[in-house]
C-alpha cells in the first residue's frame, strides 16, 4: 500500500527542519514526514564546504523566531549553523521524520480524494505517498551545480578550477596564487579565508558589489549579557530587524545618499589612495541586488596588508598559468575558484501536475509569496531577498500552521488560490541579481497589489501572513 502522511516537507535544510519543529509543537496531532534528497541535513550548510562560509544575514534573525541563537555571534561561520540547526532538530525529535535518499520528482494533485500523489526516487527505486498538504523547502537554486560561465580558453589552464559549491576535499592552497572569480557573498567570503595561508589570493570581478562590514560579534548583545538568553536575543533581534528595514528603505527611497554613506564606509576601511571608486562602485543602486556583508571588515584588512588584492576587468582568455585579461594584464593563478553564482532550480524542479494536467509554473501567480495560483494545499518557503531568509520562514510556518488548522476546525479538505484576471503581473523576484535574471522567465509571477505582491516588508507581512484571516475572499476552500 502507499504510504500517507498528513503533511510532507520537501528538504531537511533550515525552512524544512523549522517548519517540522512547529508543526509538532502546534498540530501534534498531524504525521509528518521529511524527504531529503541528500544523505545528511543542514541543507545549504551542510553542502557547502569552501574555507570561511558563514552566514550574509545576523544570526539574530537568521535563527528562528522561537530558538533563540545562543551566542552573540552576529555572522556564523557554517559549522555553527548547522549545529544550530540539527540541535534544534533534535529538541523536537524531528531527526527521525527525515527520509534521506529521498529525492521528489514529481507531485499530482487529485481534487476528487483532495490527495497529493508524490513520486520519489529512492536510490535508483521509484516509489509514491501521498499526503494532504505538501510544503516545499527546498529553496530556489540547483543542489547539483552552481552557475558556471564558459570561459575562453579554460581547457588550456593546468591547475585545477572549480566553483565553490563543489570545492574538492583535499584541495591544498598554502602557499599558491588563487584567483577567486566573482564578486558575490561567496567571493567576498573566500578570499579574506584564503588569504590566512595561500601565498596571495586575487578577487577577480567583472563589475563590483556593494560591500559593508559590520560588527563580527553584535556590540548590543555582549552590553545585555546579563539579562536572561531569551530577553537579550529578542531584544538583539528586533533591533537588527528595524535596522534591515531601515537601511532597505532608505537605499530604495534615497539611493544618492545610501552610496554616498556606503562609500564613505569602504574609503574609511581601505588606506588611503586605494582605488576605491573603480572596486567599490558598482552601476547599479543600494539593495537592486544584494548587499555583501563582511565581519569586522575582514576582505577590507586584507586588501589594506597586500594578502589579497581585487582587480575589476574582463577574461579575455585562460592561459596554461593563468588568466590574461582584456587590458592585456596577466594574472599568474595556481588555482582558480570560480565563485560566479547560483543556478535556479525552482522547488528543486518538481514537476507538478493537477487533475492529471502539467503545470507551467511560469503561468502561475504567487499568493503572499507562500502559496501558487492553481495548486491546493501546496505551501512553498522562500526567504527574504532584502533580509535574513528566517524572518520570511518562520511567517510561512505560522501561515502554514493556521491554514491547517482552519481546514480542521471548518471541515474542507483543501484551499486553493486562483488567480484574479485583473492582477498585472511582475517579477518572482525584484532583484537585479544575474542569478535570478537568467532563470525569470521559468519562475512563477507575482502580483501588482496585496495578497499577490510581496513588499519585502517584515512589518507589512507580519499582519498580513501572520495576523490577517484565513478566509480573505482569495482562497476557496473545498
Amino acid at each position: 500500500m502507499t504510504e500517507h502522511v498528513d503533511v510532507l516537507i520537501i528538504g531537511a535544510g533550515l525552512s524544512g527542519i523549522g517548519a517540522a519543529c512547529q508543526l509538532r509543537t502546534r498540530l501534534p496531532g498531524k504525521s509528518v514526514a521529511i524527504l531529503e534528497s541528500r544523505a545528511a541535513s543542514g541543507g545549504t550548510w551542510d553542502l557547502f564546504k569552501y574555507p570561511g562560509i558563514r552566514s550574509d544575514s545576523d544570526m539574530f534573525t537568521f535563527s528562528y523566531r522561537w530558538r533563540p541563537w545562543p551566542s552573540d555571534t552576529a555572522l556564523a561561520d557554517g559549522p555553527m549553523i548547522l549545529d544550530y540547526v540539527r540541535t534544534v532538530a533534535r529538541e523536537h525529535h524531528v531527526d527521525e521524520l527525515i527520509r534521506y535518499h529521498h529525492r521528489v520528482t514529481a507531485a499530482s494533485w487529485d481534487s476528487e480524494t483532495g490527495l497529493w500523489t508524490v513520486t520519489i526516487d529512492r536510490d535508483g527505486e521509484t516509489i509514491a505517498m501521498t499526503t494532504d498538504f505538501l510544503w516545499g523547502c527546498s529553496g530556489y537554486y540547483d543542489y547539483e551545480q552552481g552557475y558556471e560561465p564558459e570561459f575562453p580558453g579554460a581547457d588550456a589552464f593546468r591547475g585545477p578550477m572549480f566553483h565553490p559549491q563543489h570545492w574538492p576535499d583535499d584541495l591544498e592552497y598554502a602557499g599558491k596564487r588563487v584567483v577567486v572569480i566573482g564578486s558575490g557573498a561567496t567571493a567576498v567570503t573566500l578570499v579574506p579565508a584564503m588569504a590566512r595561508t595561500a601565498g596571495h589570493v586575487t578577487m577577480l570581478q567583472r563589475s563590483p558589489s556593494y560591500i559593508l562590514a559590520m560588527p563580527g560579534r553584535d556590540p548590543l548583545a555582549r552590553l545585555l549579557r546579563w539579562l536572561p538568553d531569551g530577553a537579550t536575543f529578542a531584544i538583539t533581534r528586533w533591533k537588527n530587524v528595524l535596522m534591515q528595514l531601515v537601511t532597505y528603505q532608505l537605499a530604495r527611497r534615497r539611493p544618492r545618499l545610501a552610496k554616498k554613506l556606503i562609500r564613505a564606509a569602504t574609503v574609511k576601511a581601505l588606506p588611503e589612495g586605494f582605488p576605491v571608486d573603480e572596486h567599490f562602485r558598482p552601476a547599479y543602486n543600494p539593495w537592486e541586488q544584494r548587499l555583501c556583508l563582511v565581519p569586522d571588515g575582514d576582505l577590507f584588512k586584507v586588501l589594506a596588508d597586500g594578502s589579497a588584492e581585487i582587480v575589476t576587468d574582463t577574461i579575455e582568455t585562460f592561459t596554461e598559468t593563468g588568466i590574461r585579461l582584456a587590458s592585456g594584464r596577466e594574472l599568474e593563478a595556481d588555482i582558480v575558484v570560480s565563485a560566479t553564482g547560483l543556478k535556479v532550480l525552482p522547488f528543486g524542479g518538481l514537476k507538478f501536475e493537477v487533475d492529471g494536467r502539467p503545470v507551467d509554473l511560469a503561468q502561475t501567480m504567487s499568493y503572499k509569496a507562500l502559496m501558487l495560483s492553481g495548486l491546493p494545499n501546496f505551501v512553498y518557503t522562500v526567504g527574504y531577498t532584502n533580509a535574513s531568509w528566517t524572518l520570511k520562514a518562520d511567517l510561512v510556518t505560522d501561515y502554514a500552521c493556521r491554514l491547517l488548522d482552519h481546514l480542521d476546525k471548518h471541515g474542507h479538505k483543501y484551499a486553493v488560490a486562483h488567480r484574479d484576471p485583473s492582477v498585472s503581473e511582475k517579477p518572482f523576484i525584484d532583484f537585479s541579481s544575474g542569478y535570478v535574471l537568467r532563470a525569470i522567465e521559468q519562475m512563477p509571477k507575482q502580483g501588482d497589489r496585496a495578497p499577490w505582491l510581496l513588499k519585502q516588508n517584515y512589518f507589512t507581512d507580519l499582519r498580513t501572513i501572520r495576523r490577517d484571516d484565513i478566509d480573505d475572499g482569495v482562497l476557496t476552500f473545498a
